[in-house]
C-alpha cells in the first residue's frame, strides 16, 4: 500500500471514529478513559498536535469542536454528567494506562 492510500484510509477511519463518538453522547469521557485509556479530549489533543506538526495553528478549543461536533461548552451543558465516586476511583486506578499525548495542552 502506498503512503497516499494509507493516509486516506487512516483519515477515513478517524472520521468514522469521530462520527461514532459524536453519535454516542450517552458515553461519558470518564467511561472512555476508564475502559480504553483515552477520550474525546485526548483525541482532540492528538488532532491538535498533528495539525501543529504540519505547521497548522489550532487551538485546543478548535480541535475539540472538530471532535465534539460543537463547541465543548455546549456539549458539556447538553451531555456531560457528574462522575460518580466509583467512576472517579476507577479513573485514578487506571491512570497509568491513560494515553500519552505528546504536545498536549
Amino acid at each position: 500500500m502506498d503512503d497516499k492510500t494509507r493516509t486516506e484510509i487512516e483519515a477515513a477511519a478517524f472520521r468514522g471514529l469521530v462520527q461514532h463518538l459524536q453519535k454516542r453522547t450517552d458515553v461519558q469521557n470518564i467511561d472512555l478513559m476508564n475502559l480504553a485509556g483515552f477520550c474525546r479530549n485526548c483525541l482532540s489533543k492528538w488532532y491538535r498536535a498533528a495539525a501543529e506538526t504540519r505547521g497548522e495553528e489550532m487551538s485546543y478549543e478548535e480541535a475539540r469542536e472538530v471532535v465534539y461536533g460543537m463547541p465543548y461548552a455546549e456539549w458539556k451543558d447538553k451531555y456531560q454528567h457528574e462522575a460518580s465516586e466509583e467512576q472517579k476511583r476507577q479513573f485514578e486506578e487506571t491512570k497509568p494506562l491513560h494515553a500519552e499525548i505528546s504536545g498536549h495542552v
